[in-house]
């Protein structure tokens, strides 16, 4: 699913709430359970970062300490508490995933520089705090936020989706590194659950990105937003 459309937390997550675990301990274990596909993913479009590392070096310290601060936040946060608020944050991220398409249309449209911003300098001081944040939301919980990193990038003027993609996945790369790093010196994971699911997410991974032109992406990106949805107001009315 998130080689062809993204989302794919908002499916393991209420799956492994689902089949029993606590939702604080579900969103640890789908964080260290996904990050090899991320590694795979970031892999795949290696190419498209060439000639921009001041960007990526530049997104490389935000997404770290903000990743580090939102992983921070959810070991202090007490179980019942995020219990409470998981409902909200899965029907945010299928928000989200929602608005991605018409964001990122209405980006596009709004492109006023080429992609030569890349190179040409630094990441502005404005897209750097914004960085943070946005790996502060994805060390706690991060579903949905590709979309915060595409729609940042767009407003800067890119308007290569490769190069956008690639810059991404590298923020989102970092952030849930350094949060699982934190999370797998924590009591949240549960790491029989965790193994089985790396051993999935990295074999899909691969698949998906073979496949990815023939599945119908409309399909699967219905398929996500139910899913979200349901389970959303599932988790808000069962907590």
């Amino acid at each position: 699913m998130n080689a062809v459309a993204g989302g794919g937390t908002l499916v393991t997550f209420p799956a492994l709430v689902a089949l029993g675990l606590p939702p604080i301990i579900a969103n640890a274990t789908s964080t260290i359970a996904l990050w090899p596909a991320a590694v795979g993913s970031m892999w795949g479009y290696r190419g498209e970062l060439r000639g921009s590392r001041p960007w990526a070096l530049g997104f490389a310290v935000p997404s770290l300490a903000g990743g580090a601060l939102g992983a921070w936040l959810l070991l202090r946060t007490p179980p019942q508490r995020f219990s409470a608020i998981v409902p909200w944050l899965v029907l945010g991220a299928t928000a989200l995933f929602i608005v991605q398409r018409p964001v990122m249309r209405w980006v596009g449209s709004h492109t006023t520089e080429s992609d030569h911003v890349l190179t040409a300098r630094r990441p502005p001081l404005s897209i750097l705090g914004y960085q943070f944040f946005v790996a502060v939301y994805g060390g706690y919980f991060g579903a949905g936020v590709g979309i915060l990193m595409l729609a940042a990038l767009g407003f800067m003027g890119l308007s290569n989706i490769h190069r956008m993609n690639g810059l991404k996945n590298w923020g989102g790369l970092c952030m849930n590194a350094i949060a699982a790093v934190m999370f797998a010196f924590s009591s949240l994971v549960n790491w029989p659950v965790a193994v089985a699911m790396a051993v999935g997410a990295t074999l899909g991974g691969y698949v998906g990105s073979r496949t990815a032109q023939r599945v119908p992406q409309e399909l699967v990106r219905s398929a996500i937003v139910a899913i979200g949805l349901i389970s959303g107001v599932l988790l808000l009315f069962t907590r």
